[in-house]
């Protein structure tokens, strides 16, 4: 069994409140979309929105057509006679997706026709749509509503079109409602009525069912489904893409195009350019999981992966991780320093356990970046946090000019001074500290993340935690801050990181106690 992916994350993502792409970051995912995730088509756009969209419809179009793949990008378009077709038409798209009345209630209330007269108007602009050598799908807007209060009008609007040659129908449950039982039954119905012709599923997520409607869709004879990269889309969303191809491979044994690998990188490029947090316990590609928080957990593991299971974070180009925090066991803690490829006595990993147990009960986050500051305060000895301290710093931030940073660092004693303009008074210090270290001939991380944590309440002497992600040489790894004052706490994170890289024997195993 084969299933067809579409992603609309560049249309009906994009309908997230707050989200809005330039047209070079609507190009940049629509590649990444086909050439590396290689979903089989994508929807870029509805018709007649905006120029600057337009603009980004033909940047996509144009490169498609260069790669072959001009048939396999999509635009949504509405019933008007010839106004989306010419839209769609002059930015260079070839497929329309056309979107018609798919309950009875919706066509009387909101176009005001009669079925006949709806299916009259959709013929026209396929036959137009045939002369300009444009494909046809046809959506059926609130198919879901249709077949639980209109299943005669549904039908007979699909039996209507079947010679009219359109490329699919699309059967979207547009607000949400249908349970995987309807799902499984509504689809069941329309495929077998209608052998001979190709149906989507087009779910969205307003109960929390859009993954479990694809199983059931997919199920029920489906050969085609419609998802959004990190579940993006109006209200709650659409079907989030990794969650079912997971769902779709692993469950259903069926088959996609998709390159599971890339599917992580897809995620934190659309993470990025949307501006929308993915949530930390998001399926596959949330931050935490692939990390196993429990100490009897990391036990199972190192004794035949007891807490396994076929989800391996391998296949998505991540890698499993032990929490370290009060429910930490000694396994957890052994799983941390064999990533370091340090070892420690019996004796010291008790104390490790208890200390790692004392900072959980405080509350305070614990990072495996943390364990060689932590254990080089454990054995009495601080040349790990004496190797760089930031000594002094400068801002400067004025009405109409570019922040201004200077910096004294001190580096195993000797000490280094720079200043630098910057984007921000952080971006400032950053770049005075890279001066630095490109005179001495040493590398940086790049800095991949910047997450900062406020408790609620609005007091502005709350304590802030500043935690920064880094990739050094495809090494990623975290360092945090806390501070009443934003910028310090930023600062105290980078003088973290700096400590790090000046002690990569710690980190690659050379400690052993």
């Amino acid at each position: 069994m084969r299933i067809e992916i579409l992603d609309t994350t560049l249309r009906d993502g994009e309908q997230t409140q707050g989200v809005s792409y330039t047209p070079q970051e609507k190009l940049h995912i629509a590649k990444m979309l086909l050439k590396e995730l290689k979903v089989d088509r994508i929807e870029v756009s509805s018709a007649r929105i905006s120029k600057g969209e337009f603009e980004a419809i033909k940047q996509i179009t144009n490169w498609a057509r260069h790669n072959n793949l001009h048939r396999k990008v999509e635009v949504l378009g509405f019933v008007d006679g010839e106004t989306s077709l010419n839209w769609i038409n002059d930015a260079g798209g070839k497929v329309n997706n056309l979107l018609c009345k798919g309950s009875l209630r919706h066509l009387e209330k909101q176009l005001r026709k009669t079925p006949e007269q709806h299916i009259a108007d959709i013929r026209e602009i396929i036959d137009r749509a045939r002369e300009m050598e444009i494909d046809v799908n046809i959506y059926l807007e609130d198919w879901s509503n249709g077949m639980i209060n209109s299943q005669d009008y549904v039908m007979f609007m699909i039996d209507s079109m079947r010679k009219s040659g359109i490329g699919r129908i699309m059967l979207p449950d547009t607000l949400g409602i249908l349970t995987p039982d309807q799902t499984y039954d509504f689809c069941k119905k329309v495929v077998d009525s209608f052998p001979d012709m190709m149906f989507d599923f087009h779910p969205h997520n307003d109960y929390d069912l859009s993954v479990a409607n694809v199983l059931a869709a997919v199920k029920a004879g489906v050969t085609g489904v419609h998802t959004t990269i990190n579940g993006l889309g109006e209200r709650a969303g659409n079907a989030p893409l990794a969650s079912v191809i997971g769902v779709l491979h692993d469950h259903l044994k069926a088959e996609t195009n998709i390159n599971e690998f890339e599917i992580t990188k897809v995620s934190k490029m659309v993470e990025t350019f949307s501006g929308i947090r993915i949530p930390a316990n998001k399926p596959i590609v949330g931050d935490f999981v692939f990390t196993q928080t429990s100490g009897i957990h990391a036990d199972g593991d190192n004794k035949d992966n007891l807490y396994f299971n076929n989800l391996l974070p391998e296949r998505f180009g991540r890698k499993r991780s032990y929490a370290l925090g009060k429910q930490s066991g000694k396994a957890s803690i052994k799983k941390n320093l064999e990533e370091f490829g340090t070892h420690l006595s019996q004796e010291n990993i008790d104390k490790l356990t208890r200390r790692i147990i004392e900072l959980g009960d405080k509350k305070e986050n614990v990072t495996a970046e943390d364990l060689p500051f932590i254990i080089a305060d454990m054995l009495g000895n601080d040349t790990l946090d004496r190797k760089v301290k930031i000594k002094n710093y400068s801002l400067s931030l004025s009405y109409g000019l570019k922040p201004f940073a200077g910096v004294e660092l001190e580096i195993d004693g000797t000490p280094f001074q720079e200043i630098s303009m910057g984007d921000g008074q952080y971006d400032a210090l950053v770049r005075a500290i890279r001066i630095i270290y490109k005179k001495l001939g040493k590398e940086l991380p790049l800095l991949t993340d910047y997450r900062v944590s406020i408790p609620p309440g609005g007091r502005t002497d709350a304590l802030v935690e500043t935690v920064i992600s880094w990739n050094l040489k495809g090494k990623e790894f975290k360092t945090k801050g806390l501070d009443a004052d934003q910028t310090e706490s930023a600062i105290k994170a980078t003088e973290r990181m700096l400590n790090i890289i000046e002690n990569q024997e710690f980190m690659n195993g050379k400690h052993r106690s």
